[in-house]
């Protein structure tokens, strides 16, 4: 990352930037997307690298549509591939999940008022020939789109530089066991084995070389237990190279994201953070993210960054995450995203009144 005393030092590079700014010299600085419609907001050429990225959005009669930070899909392209190396709901990609904004403030990702609507990335997105930024309105109605795109261009990137990817995932529910709701309640939270970490929750699988910078993990506790109902006891577990046991093995969700004792209170740093807290015994949705910035997890050949849900996966409730990391390419292309539908968070008054899992609308 850049460090301040960097700023005195001569950079070869040339400041460029793409927006929605009015090119009739009005002030209608913005792009308007219609629903099902892919829209290129940044097609860059030659070698640079992308600083920052800013962006807003709104709908029909500037109010924004339910949800819609995880209706509309981000994706990036380098150096003229197909297959993106960039794919996530865009509220997602910037850091907080459920398909809402919030404020909070990391190194790389930042929410900035109002409410969280000023979504800012400070990842360093280099590319040798050309980059290709889309977002896809999958919204009900007209997407309203507000950004800045900064980057610099040089003559060439170094031979050993490293392309950026983001990649999302979700599993609703989690395959877990039923809770028994009874004296045996306490052996379902803490007790069983899991050595060999199958049935984990995936954040991250990539074949290549580089480095895992971290992620941010969205859960939403579906266990209509009265009990003690902490749903985040479970290690974290990253397998590097073709290790069948975990090359890093950790003690517990909390603890991979740098914080202890089942916590609620909401709280951001630079590398680590609680962003939305729960509600009672942990109901509600929750979202953390852990940074591996200063501490980047390095492979060779290959990479599984996984997490138990609930010890020995125990839980069943709706996880998702957005990983990133930086590799040489290519990359395993992305299975295709969920459909809109799919992505939705659940109507959380039809699952209090039946227990069924209904997607919002």
């Amino acid at each position: 990352m850049f460090q301040m005393d960097e700023i005195v030092k001569k950079r070869n590079a040339k400041r460029g930037r793409v927006s929605s700014f009015d090119v009739t010299g009005g002030n209608d600085d913005r792009r308007y997307i219609q629903p099902g419609e892919t829209f290129t907001l940044a097609q860059l050429s030659g070698a640079g690298c992308i600083r920052h990225i800013w962006m807003t959005l709104a709908n029909e009669g500037f109010v924004v549509e339910k949800y819609a930070h995880r209706k509309v899909v981000l994706r990036m392209y380098w150096d003229g591939e197909q297959e993106p190396s960039v794919q996530a709901p865009l509220g997602d990609f910037f850091g907080m999940g459920h398909g809402i904004t919030r404020n909070f403030v990391s190194a790389p990702l930042q929410m900035s008022p109002q409410d969280g609507q000023g979504m800012n990335c400070w990842w360093p997105m280099p590319y040798g020939d050309g980059a290709r930024i889309t977002v896809t309105n999958e919204c009900n109605t007209t997407l309203i789109l507000y950004y800045y795109v900064d980057y610099e261009t040089v003559p060439e990137l170094p031979d050993d530089t490293l392309r950026f990817h983001a990649w999302w995932n979700r599993q609703c529910p989690t395959d877990g066991t039923p809770d028994p709701q009874d004296e045996q309640h306490n052996a379902w939270c803490f007790e069983g084995e899991n050595k060999d970490g199958v049935g984990n929750y995936p954040v991250l699988e990539a074949k290549g070389s580089g480095h895992y910078c971290g992620c941010h993990v969205n859960i939403h506790n579906l266990n209509p237990s009265a009990l003690w109902d902490w749903p985040g006891e479970g290690d974290d577990m990253i397998y590097i190279d073709g290790d069948t046991k975990p090359t890093l093995h950790g003690t517990g969700t909390e603890d991979y994201v740098n914080m202890a004792w089942c916590p609620t209170q909401e709280y951001s740093a630079p590398y680590h953070g609680l962003i939305l807290g729960g509600k009672d015994n942990w109901k509600g949705k929750i979202t953390y993210y852990r940074y591996h910035i200063q501490d980047p997890i390095m492979f060779e050949k290959d990479i599984r960054v996984t997490i138990e849900h609930g010890h020995a996966n125990h839980r069943s409730d709706d996880w998702s995450t957005t990983a990133y990391w930086y590799q040489t390419e290519p990359h395993v292309p992305f299975a295709p995203i969920a459909d809109v539908e799919h992505r939705l968070p659940i109507d959380e008054e039809i699952l209090c009144r039946t227990g069924k899992i209904v997607f919002e609308k």
